[in-house]
């Protein structure tokens, strides 16, 4: 049952992934792709932790989750700055007040970079 949820999480992560590689080659709104970047590396590290029987929490701190993970695989303990970067992110732009956060396509592309690492790390591990 454990591995149908997580995979379930999985697949739910790679849609958000894949739109925002679609977003972000199109050169849409790139603080757009930073949030779907944030809600698909949620959502993995969740099947992933799921599946090493975590007791799943309502929870979008990727910082938490990453540390949560390191427990597993030390090395997740790389990734850290950026979850904390995405999560920051994630509250600047989603919560008032003031604008939303304004992102450049080199700063979208190097965090669309590292969740790349991060979903990669996870599901060959998986």
């Amino acid at each position: 049952m454990k591995n149908k949820i997580a995979f379930e999480w999985f697949e739910r992560g790679k849609r958000d992934f894949e739109t925002a590689e679609l977003i972000f080659n199109h050169r849409g709104h790139y603080n757009e792709v930073i949030f779907l970047l944030h809600q698909a590396i949620e959502k993995y590290l969740k099947g992933y932790l799921v599946l090493h029987n975590w007791k799943l929490r309502k929870i979008h701190d990727i910082e938490t989750l990453l540390v949560e993970a390191e427990k597993y695989n030390k090395s997740f303990v790389k990734f850290i700055d950026f979850g904390r970067k995405l999560t920051a992110f994630y509250y600047d732009d989603r919560y008032p007040p003031g604008p939303p956060s304004e992102v450049k396509k080199e700063e979208a592309g190097e965090m669309l970079n590292h969740a790349k690492e991060i979903i990669n790390m996870i599901t060959e591990g998986t």
